[in-house]
């Protein structure tokens, strides 16, 4: 059977053979899914590495043993098919994208593959009515079941509750230093320090439309500033704290919302509407960062809602000075 490439098959229309040759190229897929989130965390999180090392095992001990099954039945020449060429069928995400995401989003990722996979041979079985067909799509829905629970007893071999507790809250510092701290610092900076040149600009002309390019200027200046600053200032290898490109996206990216949250009111024609909308806008993101620094940082929040508002109110304040001079 020839594959249009130009039009997904449907289930109905794919014969015993093409089904086991479809199951053993999708075996074939999980297994190297599996090997490669084991290679992906075996630095930082080696219990659950060597627990998606075993998985892949297991997914290509049953590829081994559907081959064995359809060369008895059609022969040696398995036809190409794969998961994209038949509609309906369950989409694997891509890994560089799934490897990206927190541990416990890959570890439920790899339990949704297995449940995924048990669920449609049981549905393709269910719809069967050759005997020899119905016997092999159950065997197959059968033998995902036992994926589940492999999944099961090879977590609790390799991942018992401290050693897991242990990778999470590894997760959790990976996750402060590579986004949350480094996107914290360019909220700060550019809530802050664009205060001065954007209050300076409106007092100093009250022209709302000079004032809203000097903001956009400002607040995308310093964003790719603190992008460039931070990506640049380690590579991550020895502090622990992650890709620098992820960290000088998060600090270029915050820094640059913080900065624009109060220069888009000067989008307004209306001198003090704008200014009015502007200075509740720079008191909401002060709050905000308290509250960040609260929820990710463990700095209690009057403490914290102090500083910010302290440093911005003189930064404001040296703006409106240096606009009326």
């Amino acid at each position: 059977m020839l594959i249009n490439m130009q039009r997904r098959l449907r289930f109905s229309e794919l014969g015993e053979k093409e089904i086991l040759a479809l199951a053993i190229s999708a075996e074939e897929e999980d297994s190297q899914i599996y090997s490669t989130y084991a290679e992906r965390l075996k630095d930082e999180f080696p219990q659950t590495a060597a627990m998606f090392a075993a998985m892949g095992k297991e997914e290509d001990g049953h590829r081994r043993l559907l081959i064995d099954h359809f060369r008895a039945a059609f022969g040696d020449t398995i036809p190409l098919i794969r998961r994209e060429h038949v509609a309906g069928f369950m989409r694997r995400r891509p890994v560089w994208l799934v490897a990206n995401l927190s541990l416990d989003r890959i570890r439920s990722e790899a339990a949704a593959m297995e449940e995924e996979a048990r669920n449609f041979y049981q549905k393709a079985a269910a719809r069967t009515a050759h005997a020899e067909t119905r016997k092999l799509l159950g065997d197959l829905a059968v033998a995902e079941g036992h994926h589940i629970a492999t999944a099961e007893r090879l977590e609790a071999e390799y991942l018992p509750a401290e050693a897991r507790s242990e990778e999470d809250r590894a997760a959790h510092r990976r996750f402060l230093l590579t986004y949350v701290q480094p996107g914290l610092a360019g909220l700060m900076d550019g809530s802050v320090s664009t205060l001065a040149p954007i209050f300076a600009a409106a007092f100093a002309t009250h022209d709302t439309s000079q004032t809203f390019l000097v903001g956009l200027a400002a607040a995308i200046g310093a964003g790719i500033s603190m992008g460039f600053t931070e990506a640049a200032s380690d590579d991550g290898a020895l502090t622990g704290r992650g890709s620098p490109l992820k960290r000088g996206i998060s600090s270029g990216v915050m820094t640059a919302i913080g900065g624009l949250g109060h220069a888009l009111p000067y989008l307004i024609p209306h001198f003090w509407t704008a200014t009015t909308l502007a200075f509740a806008i720079v008191i909401a993101e002060l709050w905000a960062i308290a509250w960040i620094q609260q929820r990710w940082m463990d700095t209690p929040f009057w403490r914290a809602a102090m500083q910010v508002i302290l440093g911005g109110s003189l930064v404001f304040a040296a703006g409106v000075l240096i606009g009326n001079a």
